[in-house]
């Protein structure tokens, strides 16, 4: 059994990790641009914000449900950091504080609509993503917010011994905290019984709508890290901030081998799902690609994954079907 369970976990990470390998190599056979030195490190960089994103992403497909407003969040968020810095003159440390906090008060009010409310998490993340948009542009008269404080590029573009880009620091010790976090915690082994099997979850003593309510809390702490990272790289707060995030987020997780009907799925394999999404970004962009077509690419991606997760289970029940007869 013990055996079983290993080579299970070992099939659940090579998928994504044949993903990344294969978009690599298409991408570098038609670029050499590509393996450049400035090109890796601002991968990098681009991966650690869709990354985050897409841990708090991965928490809420793994209860079943879907969080369409990360990219609301981030130009909500964005623009508050800016405001409260710049404008009203708080401390930097206090505004990073508060953005992650603030963050998190966002996802609880995502978590009431779904959990207590009972409003579908498409629907009320959607109503939401909308309403934090709209918030956003309500600072500043909607226009972008520069120069927040002296030296916050430093929070993305610094580097460990000179070498090691601090947004890996972040991106690495926040998905091994929450690799071990969903396997050893009590509400982690949760997480993944409510997605299982919801009635069953309530039946077992669960308390189902803490549960839904804590992920999606988590979610928007993560979209207020992500956010914090965002008006990092530019040094700067703006209601454009965002946009579309939350797809690539999903498509990370998907790719990564989260299965959109709960309950199943590795947090360490929707790093390689983000991986992959960000290296096709960066190919489309070497290759001078228009943004429709870079939006097109990706929504076909997110489609091959979601079909790639349902004939897996669909082939998954025909092979236990088969082998129990």
């Amino acid at each position: 059994m013990k055996k079983k369970k290993i080579s299970l976990s070992k099939s659940s990470f090579i998928g994504p990790l044949i993903a990344v390998i294969l978009v690599a190599v298409i991408v570098g056979f038609t670029t050499d641009r590509f393996w450049d030195f400035n090109n890796w490190n601002n991968l990098i960089l681009s991966v650690s914000i869709t990354s985050l994103i897409a841990i708090g992403s991965t928490l809420v497909i793994f209860i079943g449900g879907i969080d369409i407003s990360p990219g609301g969040m981030v130009a909500l968020l964005t623009m508050l950091l800016a405001t409260l810095v710049k404008f009203e003159g708080l401390p930097l440390w206090l505004g990073l504080l508060l953005t992650v906090l603030i963050g998190g008060a966002l996802g609880a009010f995502n978590g009431v609509l779904n959990a207590y409310l009972r409003i579908p998490a498409f629907i009320s993340t959607l109503a939401s993503m909308s309403i934090f948009k709209g918030m956003a542009f309500l600072f500043n008269n909607g226009s972008p917010i520069f120069s927040i404080a002296e030296g916050m590029e430093r929070i993305f573009y610094g580097k460990i011994f000179n070498v090691i880009p601090l947004p890996f620091i972040y991106v690495a010790v926040l998905y091994i905290f929450f690799a071990f976090y969903m396997k050893y915690s009590k509400l982690g082994r949760e997480i993944y019984a409510v997605g299982g099997n919801e009635s069953a979850a309530k039946l077992s003593g669960i308390n189902v709508n803490k549960v839904k309510f804590l992920t999606f809390t988590i979610a928007g702490i993560m979209a207020g890290m992500a956010s914090i990272l965002m008006a990092s790289r530019l040094n700067s707060g703006s209601p454009n901030y965002g946009a579309g995030m939350e797809m690539s987020a999903i498509a990370a997780a998907v790719i990564g081998g989260a299965s959109l009907s709960g309950g199943q799925g590795k947090i360490v394999n929707t790093f390689l799902g983000a991986i992959t999404i960000v290296i096709v970004q960066n190919g489309l962009n070497l290759h001078a690609v228009p943004t429709s077509l870079q939006n097109i690419t990706l929504g076909a991606i997110i489609i091959i994954a979601v079909l790639i997760d349902v004939w897996r289970l669909q082939a998954g029940a025909l092979v236990k079907k088969i082998f129990s007869k």
